[in-house]
């Protein structure tokens, strides 16, 4: 028995902001050697369940994953959950919550670049961006592309779209990590370090953040993450032996939305794991005979 020796349990497809299917996820899993990996897409099981129905003997370890995008008095937060089932009650009606919330921001992005920049598009591809399973600012920037508002996805989140800025609705961190348990999974802070924005949280702000999550039920952080510094990183695995949290590790891949590669977490080799993380991946069962 062996723990995993390549990990990544941050990865998106296309039923949030990734540009890959779960095909192809799995083809580039396979492609780059990685042993254990996770799919989170936002606020969606979908591509979990398709991936489920993809597997067949010998193929990389697989656990279930998603990454609900959280906001309470407290600022905002990004709460992985790992291991759940799909099929439950409490995760599908977080799903649908978050998803419900989504369709409503989207609604109001489109309007404010129409009322602003007088940017408008057909109603078949209005229908076709609300028929997605998530649709966010990536989905609403291809769009722009098509219609020559914009010359390419980062021109046109950072020129227009991040001008939005109104009140709107998120599921409350407390909510996710509550329903994540209730799905028999295990509740992860997503790359902790890291705000809204350019806010980044550290020392004294990042141990109050922890202990309130830890109230309800937050059970790790992301301590390995694609954009951590050797700094952050050793901050948050000293956070995770500290309070006695799980450690995952990360890419955050989106595929061509990103210029972040499949498989890169900064983690180091198995010898060198943290306790948090071998600990982790025995809660689940992660481990390859």
């Amino acid at each position: 028995m062996r723990y995993p020796q390549k990990i990544d349990l941050h990865m998106h497809t296309v039923v949030s902001d990734g540009t890959d299917t779960p095909e192809e996820i799995l083809h580039h899993v396979k492609d780059v050697g990685i042993e254990l990996f996770s799919i989170t897409d936002h606020d969606a099981v979908k591509g979990c369940v398709a991936m489920q129905s993809l597997l067949s003997d010998g193929d990389p370890l697989f656990i279930t994953g998603a990454e609900f995008s959280c906001k309470d008095e407290g600022g905002y937060y990004h709460i992985l959950g790992y291991g759940y089932d799909p099929q439950s009650k409490p995760m599908q009606d977080l799903v649908a919550k978050g998803h419900n919330f989504r369709i409503v921001k989207l609604q109001k992005r489109l309007d404010f670049i129409k009322n602003e920049f007088g940017f408008t598009f057909s109603d078949d591809d209005i229908a076709a961006l609300r028929a997605k399973d998530n649709p966010g600012k990536p989905h609403i920037a291809k769009l722009m592309i098509k219609y020559g508002y914009a010359d390419s996805i980062s021109h046109a989140i950072a020129t227009y779209l991040n001008q939005f800025h109104t009140k709107s609705e998120y599921v409350r961190p407390e909510e996710s990590i509550r329903a994540i348990l209730a799905a028999g999974g295990v509740p992860i802070l997503a790359h902790p370090a890291y705000g809204r924005g350019d806010e980044q949280i550290f020392g004294d702000a990042m141990d109050k953040r922890l202990r309130y999550l830890m109230d309800f039920g937050l059970c790790g952080v992301e301590a390995f993450y694609s954009g951590f510094s050797p700094k952050i990183q050793a901050e948050m695995l000293a956070f995770a032996q500290r309070y006695d949290l799980f450690v995952t590790a990360g890419s955050d891949y989106h595929g061509q939305n990103k210029l972040v590669r499949l498989g890169d977490t900064n983690l180091p080799t198995k010898s060198e794991y943290p306790s948090g993380l071998c600990r982790f991946l025995e809660r689940l069962n992660l481990i390859i005979a």
